[in-house]
């Protein structure tokens, strides 16, 4: 812990507003002063800040109660510039230069627009300036939304390669039940691993900004190598006792010992996949337990329209996920050499530059034990 140097922080709409819903400058200049300080400590601080829509609601009146896509982009149109301003006057009381950064899915789907990114944020802090990102709500439709600030500071994370990722949230931790309905209800300090049994305690329904959406985003980063701390943000002075004092405040989670490499962890959990390739038992066992390629013959059927070097996902007979990998060839050739020998590919296609349909570097793994 004492090693952390580059920390991202977010923060959700409850953290920055008040009771009405309007950005609080108190709660924004307490967030700034404690940023403020890390960065004064040698650290390099990337705030991922939710409120532009909450932000907008106060001038746009009339859109207040519309849920459409419309309305919030207009919100957040409006909501975003304002939030802004707050975030520049309060910062600028400590002489602090701001950066702000608006992120589409489609951003970090791509691999080089992905890549270019991580160059921008690496510039911004090499000159001690703190970026802080938000969705492009204006501009995303439903079909390629990141859809909640847990999962965009989680990529974030991995895109800056952060020694940590702290959300602050109205909630102190993880609970095996909910804090406000149950006396019986016991924080979680730890968790090394998020399976079925860690998931059970999110709770129903997987709605934007609930318990779910921050175990997504701690699965995300924890499977990159990054660590993630859950707690709450009107704890005094939180930043600094659980990265200068090194407290234990929340719910800590740790990363595995074998993590993915950055190229795979963009492929399993960032990259959008734009079809399925369903593979047989003999190729499974072969890809899972050999750490074979996927070769054509044990393909048994593929789904959706792609090009070579598109990101599939890999499903079993059953239709369960096992991975996701880079192909070496379009939807159509691929359907033209199903379950044939790597050999027959040449007299099919007139080419065969490649004898596998996903090499074994190119393919991540859901499960690699």
């Amino acid at each position: 812990m004492n090693n952390w140097k580059r920390i991202v922080v977010k923060v959700g709409t409850s953290s920055i507003t008040d009771e009405k819903g309007n950005p609080s400058a108190e709660k924004i200049l307490s967030l700034a002063r404690e940023c403020v300080k890390l960065i004064r400590s040698g650290k390099e601080v990337i705030l991922v800040s939710s409120g532009a829509i909450a932000s907008g609601r106060e001038i746009i009146t009339r859109l207040f109660k519309r849920k459409d896509l419309p309305a919030k982009q207009a919100l957040s149109a409006v909501g975003q510039v304002r939030l802004m301003q707050y975030y520049a006057q309060i910062f600028s009381i400590f002489k602090q230069p701001i950066a702000q950064i608006l992120i589409t899915a489609e951003d970090i789907y791509d691999r080089k627009r992905y890549l270019n990114i991580s160059q921008t944020f690496e510039t911004l802090l090499e000159e001690k300036i703190i970026p802080i990102v938000n969705e492009n709500d204006t501009v995303a439709v439903e079909e390629i939304k990141i859809g909640d600030n847990d999962t965009l500071s989680a990529k974030v994370a991995c895109a800056v390669d952060a020694d940590v990722l702290v959300i602050l949230s109205d909630v102190y931790g993880l609970y095996t039940e909910d804090p406000n309905k149950s006396n019986d209800a016991k924080l979680i300090k730890e968790v090394y691993e998020i399976n079925e049994n860690i998931e059970k305690y999110a709770g129903p329904g997987k709605g934007t900004g609930g318990m779910y959406t921050k175990l997504m985003a701690a699965k995300i980063v924890t499977e990159a190598g990054i660590p993630m701390i859950l707690t709450k943000t009107d704890i005094e002075n939180i930043l600094e006792r659980l990265i200068l004092k090194n407290e234990k405040i929340g719910t800590f989670f740790y990363p595995p010992e074998k993590h993915l490499s950055r190229k795979k962890h963009w492929m399993l959990f960032v990259a959008k996949s734009e079809g399925k390739i369903y593979i047989d038992d003999g190729a499974k066992e072969a890809i899972l337990k050999k750490g074979k390629s996927l070769l054509p013959v044990g393909i048994k059927k593929i789904e959706g329209d792609f090009v070579r070097g598109d990101t599939v996902s890999i499903l079993d007979e059953e239709g369960n996920e096992i991975g996701k990998g880079i192909v070496n060839y379009d939807s159509n050739e691929i359907q033209n050499i199903i379950g044939k020998n790597s050999e027959e590919i040449k007299a099919i296609l007139g080419d065969n530059s490649y004898e596998e349909v996903i090499h074994r570097n190119n393919m991540a793994l859901i499960n690699r034990d």
